[in-house]
């Protein structure tokens, strides 16, 4: 499981989405080339996620692909997820560690080499770094550099995610900076042609 985590990280966002069906957003994206897929629904009640989330699942198990569910551990379990994404105020990362074993992979968002640290001696199987350039998907991220990533990148044993405003014009030096995994939302879910715009992310990982 863990050697899916890697290469384009797309994350599916309804309020981004628009209405997109969040199935075919998934399917779309990993025909471009995306090997992780993220559901993070911050408006819809847990009920009303599930089954979205088994469906999610269902086509990235399908594909090989890994499929987290952001902050919710429940949901993710529930759903036959491969992992949950952690913020820092999410539920402590140790504790979930505890309580899923090995049974779930586990994402945590840092901004610093302390945090990555951290998250990595609590159990973490990547971290996220960010956010890198500015967005509009989130509004309360704490800004973090290239060289944020560089030195966390160095410090740190578990794969290396980078996140926040990332799209086409930017993602190579994000890349060259050392981060294994490049997380993007409006980059491909907002794109008119969701396969092409992850497709021309994804290839900048072979360059």
């Amino acid at each position: 499981m863990k050697d899916r985590l890697s290469g384009l990280y797309v994350i599916i966002d309804p309020e981004v989405a628009r209405g997109r069906d969040e199935a075919e957003i998934a399917r779309e994206a990993i025909a471009g080339g995306a090997r992780m897929i993220q559901l993070r629904d911050k408006t819809r009640a847990e009920a009303a996620q599930l089954p979205i989330a088994k469906r999610l699942a269902d086509i990235c198990r399908g594909n090989n692909v890994a499929f987290f569910v952001n902050d919710n551990v429940d949901l993710s379990l529930a759903s036959g997820a491969d992992g949950v994404h952690l913020g820092q105020t999410d539920h402590p990362l140790a504790a979930v560690r505890k309580r899923v074993g090995s049974d779930l992979l586990i994402g945590a968002s840092t901004n610093n080499v302390e945090e990555a640290l951290q998250a990595e001696a609590d159990g973490a199987d990547y971290v996220s770094v960010g956010r890198l350039f500015s967005t509009g998907s989130k509004a309360d991220t704490r800004p973090a550099t290239l060289d944020t990533l560089r030195v966390i990148k160095a410090a740190v044993s578990v794969p290396v995610c980078a996140i926040g405003g990332i799209n086409e014009s930017n993602i190579d030096g994000v890349i060259n900076a050392g981060a294994d995994i490049v997380s993007v939302i409006a980059a491909v879910v907002s794109a008119p042609d969701i396969r092409e715009a992850a497709q021309t992310l994804a290839s900048r990982f072979e360059n």
